[in-house]
């Protein structure tokens, strides 16, 4: 169960943002404006802007899964500045994620998982991963499709959702 709601919902909105920011760089072109821009563009003075939001999507999905296999995760830097780099960064995150099984979730559940900013509190693996990780994961995701929503990007909900798996 964790697999699916981690590693296959993870990778999936993964993917859809980058399709939205594959638009995001279209959309900057045709409008002649720098995707810096873009980029660096919020919807409110108090929150992160969109690279940030990209950035975070990428880290709490990483480190999610990794905290319930007990694994580690790659580090990256939070030096991206270009649309190109964003990209490369979502990509490293999902193949990441694709180097776990089923299996590795075995003991996820019950696992204590913690994090510096916890204050040494912790929550089980389920409370984990369906109190923080899954809402975290599609609220920074739904803060960066909004962001270019919000900017006159053309984009809706099958953009968010990607594809789904239809039954005849």
């Amino acid at each position: 169960m964790y697999y699916q709601l981690t590693v296959v919902q993870f990778t999936k909105m993964l993917k859809n943002l980058s399709a939205i920011l594959e638009k995001a760089e279209g959309f900057a072109a045709l409008k002649k404006v720098d995707m810096s821009v873009l980029l660096n563009s919020r919807l409110s003075v108090d929150q992160f802007n969109l690279t940030r939001q990209v950035q975070i999507t990428c880290d709490i999905a990483k480190l999610a899964v990794a905290r319930l296999t007990a694994k580690e995760a790659p580090k990256h830097e939070d030096n991206e500045t270009t649309l190109a780099e964003l990209q490369v960064r979502i990509q490293s995150v999902i193949d990441f994620l694709a180097t776990f099984s089923e299996a590795d979730f075995s003991e996820s559940a019950e696992r204590s998982i913690s994090q510096p900013r916890w204050e040494g509190k912790y929550l089980t693996g389920h409370e984990f991963a369906i109190e923080w990780a899954i809402p975290n994961v599609y609220f920074h995701t739904t803060t960066a499709y909004s962001i270019l929503r919000h900017l006159g990007l053309d984009v809706g909900k099958k953009d968010y959702l990607g594809e789904m798996p239809f039954k005849a």
